[in-house]
């Protein structure tokens, strides 16, 4: 539906990505009414394209997958890291285990939001509102109880029993109510552009991989988004792009990995060079009187290893159902936003710790095998790097994914491919035990995976 029929709702979402339409889809179909407020229109310009497996899984669940897999995009089988040398190792993504999939998408955002957005507004009971910029939060006593927004040229107000913040970095909710912390430990920066014309007979990969390149001070990567069109940037300390010209980092970066530059041989630019600061920040309160936050509106950390859809997805569907427990009367709020939030910070602060076991050190290649030189001695994770964590697990024998040991190898895949939430799973029990990768202020973990329930 695109028009408001009413002032009050069930709920009100603001914002229209993933966590946004996965919220109003998810609320809506347990019978509730949902007016989502997107201040663009669809489709509109996002980076974030590779996908992880678990993403496609929830994308099944949500009944979302074929309308995806109509959109054209590039299948994505494996996971190529590579270096200054040429070096590289490949994650084959099949290696997840059996029954679990193998495969998923790099997806161009424009597109993939839109399907996602119109699976909304097609689901009975959800109204989706496009370039609707909220303008402020209404409030009953200290409960969020509604927002004023604007659309052609009008004002509105509109009330509901919930009001959900799925406007990522713009954080109405949680920069509105001061909840926002700001994180200076990666302070990373990124600039990119696509290609078009991409002939994968240049391509020293497997056709579809991404392609992660490291180096000293940051990181590569080459993701093809759609038959012939490939999206390429590099994460740069943010000081360094400061003080540079943005157009001679990134093409000194580029020559820095071969393998990418050859891969992009004969093509032209698509669109031309953008960059984006890499904002880091979370909240520690994710839900209050009224209000949910979901996805990047809650937490937002560096992209390397595309955990972002996977995140949105799964925190916008749980506070729907949060939110659908409370409206029914099984639950009490404050015990349904306790869980909520530390559901949330489970999955994020997993994902975080991911991330700062690669950039806690920096890269160098020896001989065929990638490796990191650790900062430390002794048996702590912090200051060892990607491959010296691999290596003091004993979970390579010649790589950081060239393992005899298939129980390790098994739980390192399955960490790439979305395992965030699993109590199980071994890397990230060795991970969780660094204190300085801690995100949050304490909670108590959440290890129920919403994918794969009872893993």
């Amino acid at each position: 539906m695109s028009e408001a029929r009413s002032s009050d709702y069930d709920a009100i979402v603001i914002g229209g990505g993933p966590s946004g339409s996965s919220y109003a889809m998810t609320l809506a179909r347990k019978g509730h009414s949902v007016l989502l407020l997107e201040r663009e229109e669809m489709p509109r310009f996002h980076i974030g394209e590779s996908l992880l497996t678990y993403t496609t899984d929830v994308l099944e669940q949500m009944g979302l997958l074929d309308r995806v897999a109509e959109g054209g995009f590039v299948v994505k089988r494996g996971i190529e890291l590579t270096g200054t040398e040429g070096t590289f190792r490949r994650l084959d993504l099949g290696k997840v285990g059996e029954g679990r999939r193998g495969w998923t998408f790099h997806v161009e955002r424009a597109h993939f939001d839109k399907i996602l957005l119109d699976a909304a507004a097609e689901t009975p009971g959800v109204t989706v509102l496009q370039k609707a910029r909220v303008r402020k939060l209404l409030f009953a006593g200290e409960r969020i109880s509604g927002v004023r927004y604007t659309r052609d040229g009008e004002e509105h107000d509109a009330t509901a029993s919930f009001v959900i913040d799925a406007s990522g970095r713009t954080g109405v909710i949680a920069r509105g109510m001061g909840l926002r912390k700001t994180d200076d430990d990666l302070k990373m920066a990124a600039i990119f552009r696509h290609y078009e014309g991409l002939d994968e007979r240049n391509n020293p990969a497997t056709e579809g991989d991404i392609q992660l390149g490291l180096y000293e001070d940051g990181w590569f990567w080459a993701i093809p988004i759609r038959p012939g069109v490939i999206s390429v940037g590099c994460l740069v300390p943010a000081e360094i792009l400061r003080k540079s010209v943005p157009e001679e980092v990134f093409s000194r970066n580029l020559k820095r990995i071969p393998r990418i530059s050859q891969r992009i041989e004969g093509t032209t630019v698509a669109r031309d060079l953008t960059g984006e600061n890499n904002f880091e920040y979370h909240c520690d309160t994710l839900a209050g009187p009224g209000y949910f936050i979901v996805g990047d509106a809650g937490c937002f950390t560096d992209p390397v290893f595309s955990g972002g859809v996977l995140l949105a997805l799964t925190t916008g569907r749980r506070a729907a159902e949060e939110s659908a427990r409370v409206l029914a009367g099984e639950a009490d709020e404050k015990e349904v936003a306790l869980r909520y939030q530390n559901f949330f910070k489970t999955g994020y602060e997993t994902y975080y710790r991911l991330i700062r076991a690669v950039y806690d050190n920096r890269y160098v290649s020896e001989g065929r095998e990638l490796r990191v030189t650790p900062r430390h001695g002794g048996q702590r994770l912090a200051g060892a790097g990607w491959w010296g964590i691999q290596e003091r697990l004993q979970a390579t024998s010649g790589g950081p994914f060239d393992t005899s040991e298939s129980i390790e190898h098994f739980w390192l895949v399955r960490a790439l491919n979305g395992d965030f939430w699993s109590g199980d799973n071994r890397f990230f029990q060795r991970l969780r035990e660094e204190k300085a990768w801690r995100l949050f202020d304490d909670f108590e973990p959440s290890y129920e995976c919403p994918v794969h329930p009872g893993s």
